[in-house]
């Protein structure tokens, strides 16, 4: 089947894995909730005390929600990854392959300059074909934008 043959995602679109991102959340802010809460129950703590628990649970929190900011947003110009700590911006004609094989942790991107980028918003942890269809839809995004192909 060709690309033109299978249908393409409307743009822009936004890759992630929701599961995994609404477990993160969830769970950091139950934590943050009981933690906060223990901290105001127990009568012999400080005020100091009590901040410290506060604090403690925030930097909880902030470690799950860093954790679940990875995604990918395809527009008509290119491509958005962003992982944990750091986003790149990449036009499609940068983009020569997608990858997802049996065993990765994530997608991988094949980019022009020779290096291979990871892609933490396409993960086949915990929704496997969530992520494989995600993959196979930034990969027609990518074959229809002309990486590999002669756009002529």
């Amino acid at each position: 089947m060709t690309v033109e043959q299978q249908e393409l995602p409307a743009l822009p679109v936004t890759f992630r894995p929701t599961r995994t991102r609404a477990v993160l959340l969830s769970v950091g802010t139950v934590m943050f909730v009981v933690i906060t809460a223990v901290a105001f129950a127990l009568d012999k703590l400080s005020t100091g005390e009590r901040i410290s628990f506060v604090l403690t649970a925030l930097l909880f929190f902030g470690v799950l929600a860093l954790l679940s900011r990875p995604k990918v947003v395809a527009d008509e110009l290119g491509v958005t990854v962003v992982n944990l700590t750091r986003s790149r911006r990449l036009e499609w004609a940068e983009i020569l392959r997608v990858n997802l094989r049996p065993g990765d942790p994530w997608v991988f991107l094949d980019l022009s300059d020779g290096t291979s980028l990871p892609v933490l918003g396409i993960q086949p942890g915990v929704a496997r074909r969530h992520a494989i269809r995600d993959a196979r839809a930034l990969r027609l995004l990518a074959e229809s934008r002309g990486t590999g192909t002669d756009n002529g």
